[in-house]
């Protein structure tokens, strides 16, 4: 699939400012997001393509998983290795799984040995909002930021104490529950929660008839999985508006899946944070933050202890935004990085750091808005590395705005990459990309939208190098997209959809030039539909997702998909509600990574404690 860029804004100009819809409503406020510039801007003032996801969406969808929350967003590509507690890749606007910056409560989060973050292993009930920025964002972020970043928020409290609980039970023996409490007044802010999910799953990998699947391995049985979770957060703001945070989130995990080499697993995932903020002046405002994430695993077959990786990452910023003018804001920072590992496999190198040092613009002239934003990397292994974005908007109208983007960003090999026996390469380099963007967004009595196309092309993409018998800087790729968001209100249905068209394409040289780039879906689309009748409340998510490849090659074709799931919710008393969802109506059966299964048609039913304010 092509996607040509001129054509489809052009497109997007004639009909979206155009649409009317048979009923009006008042759209909703846009949300306060700080991940997209790091300071606190409303969605519609940052010139970034910007999702969010708050508590109230994850309640109303009965999302079980972050999976469930992703998948069919703009942008996004979600893959799975054989349902609940197995390993989840996210892809963002077509780069690669590792190009996505993961962040908890501003603590950089993931595995330094395999590059990507556990989003398999998240608590969905401890999760207070998400906000998921698309793009380049390493002016910012650094390492990572090629996709886009995601930052996830813990539950946070705030005002009268209150306490809140919910159990549910469905199929594949799955059961759940979650407990805290949260409060503070007008100034403090403080919750504790605690959460547990078992499931005994279902055969995670598939047997061919010759005996042996993709896992290299037939083990045709229930693969289950494990999940407690705990999360403390507390914070007081002062006289003078000085802040101060504290955050910690720990998920201690056990999973079963299919392999020939190990078939368990015991994972930990711990961060740790605190930030201080305080304006020392008018017009200056000064933040610090330390923080440390942990991923341990234990990996064993068949009871026997097999491997173990840990990886640890300690990080510090300071953050100096300095309000210019009447509309404009400067913030300079410097961040530190440090990553450990300690592991079974012998790895020659496992400590590295960095220190980047950032400076970031936001300014305003009359209908114009635009961000500037430099970075330079030290890497301790790499050397420098500079990156860099320029955003400009345009307000074309009250209610309808023009963006134009381009930045710059890289991704430093992890140290599987680097040092991993028969696979690393210590002589690699870090892969680079740019991107450009162009996009529309409106808000009008009826709803708002937005439309973006990207061209973004990544140059010394890391893969198997079969000449050397390792890892090597040897790809190229090109990714085309389009994106388009609707949110309005009709007939008293909430109504929302998403729609993403990608042309990922790998520019390497050899017998892949042209493919696919493997396990991106070319065509996503998701549509949410909710209704409030009384006691009632009743909705839908349909996702369908086109073709995608599981190799290089493109010989291994995995095949689009449709999946309806229903839900609904009672008002059992002021406080008291039951829920229930029916995932995958139809009972679709398909896979998002080969011989990996996916969950078929299955029924969750929760009942749930939380006092109204």
């Amino acid at each position: 699939m092509k996607i040509r860029i001129p054509a489809v804004v052009a497109a997007i100009a004639a009909a979206f400012p155009c649409a009317t819809i048979a009923q009006s409503s008042t759209p909703q406020m846009s949300e306060v997001v700080v991940t997209a510039t790091r300071t606190a801007r409303t969605a519609d003032e940052t010139l970034a393509a910007v999702t969010v996801i708050t508590r109230e969406d994850i309640e109303r969808q009965q999302a079980r998983s972050v999976s469930d929350l992703f998948r069919g967003l703009p942008g996004i590509t979600v893959g799975n290795s054989g349902g609940r507690g197995k390993a989840t890749s996210v892809f963002m606007r077509g780069a690669e799984s590792d190009h996505v910056l993961v962040l908890i409560d501003g603590v950089k989060v993931g595995s330094a040995t395999a590059g990507t973050a556990a989003f398999q292993d998240m608590p969905v009930d401890l999760i207070e909002r998400v906000e998921i920025v698309r793009g380049p964002r390493s002016s910012l972020y650094g390492s990572e930021a090629i996709g886009g970043v995601i930052q996830i928020f813990t539950r946070r409290g705030g005002g009268a104490a209150q306490p809140y609980f919910s159990v549910g039970a469905g199929s594949d023996r799955s059961f759940r529950s979650a407990v805290g409490v949260s409060g503070g007044g007008e100034r403090a802010w403080y919750s504790a929660n605690l959460s547990r999910e078992r499931t005994d799953g279902f055969n995670s990998c598939r047997v061919e008839a010759a005996g042996v699947g993709g896992c290299f391995t037939a083990e045709p049985d229930r693969d289950g999985y494990d999940n407690l979770s705990g999360s403390v957060r507390a914070g007081y703001r002062f006289d003078g508006g000085s802040e101060f945070d504290f955050n910690w989130l720990r998920t201690h995990a056990d999973s079963q899946f299919d392999g020939s080499r190990q078939n368990y697993s015991e994972s930990v995932q711990q961060t740790l944070g605190v930030r201080f903020a305080m304006s020392p002046m008018d017009h200056w405002r000064l933040t610090l933050a330390a923080g440390q994430s942990r991923d341990d695993a234990d990996n064993f077959k068949d009871a026997a202890f097999a491997s173990r990786f840990d990886t640890e990452r300690q990080t510090l910023s300071v953050q100096n935004d300095f309000g210019i003018g009447a509309s404009g804001m400067l913030s300079i920072g410097v961040d530190h990085q440090d990553d450990r590992v300690s592991s079974t496999t012998a790895y020659p190198v496992t400590q590295r750091d960095n220190r980047g040092v950032f400076a970031f613009y936001q300014g305003k002239a009359g209908a114009h808005d635009y961000e500037i934003g430099v970075r330079s990397d030290d890497n301790e292994q790499f050397g420098t590395h500079n990156t860099g974005n320029l955003a400009w908007g345009y307000a074309l109208s009250d209610g309808l705005r023009a963006t134009a983007a381009y930045g710059t960003a890289f991704k430093a090999p992890s140290f599987n990459e680097l040092y991993f026996p028969f696979y690393g390469n210590p002589a690699l380099e870090p892969e680079t990309a740019r991107s450009v963007e162009f996009g529309l967004a409106g808000v009008a009595t009826w709803g708002r939208w937005s439309a973006n196309v990207f061209r973004t092309t990544v140059d010394d993409l890391i893969a198997y190098d079969s000449s050397i018998f390792a890892a090597n800087n040897v790809d190229k790729a090109r990714i085309h997209g389009f994106e388009a968001t609707l949110a309005t209100r009709l007939q008293s249905w909430d109504l929302s959809g998403s729609l993403t068209l990608l042309d990922p394409e790998n520019r390497s040289s050899g017998p892949n030039q042209g493919n696919v780039l493997p396990r991106r879906a070319e065509q996503t689309l998701r549509l949410d539909a909710d209704r409030d009748l009384g006691a009632w409340r009743v909705g839908t998510t349909v996702v369908a997702e086109g073709r995608r490849y599981d190799d290089l090659a493109n010989r291994d074709r995995l095949a689009g998909y449709v999946t309806v799931d229903l839900r609904a919710g009672y008002a059992l008393a002021r406080d008291w509600r039951v829920q229930g969802t029916l995932v995958n109506l139809f009972d679709a059966d398909y896979e998002t990574a080969r011989f990996y299964e996916q969950a078929g048609r299955g029924v969750f039913v929760t009942l749930t404690y939380q006092p109204q304010r």
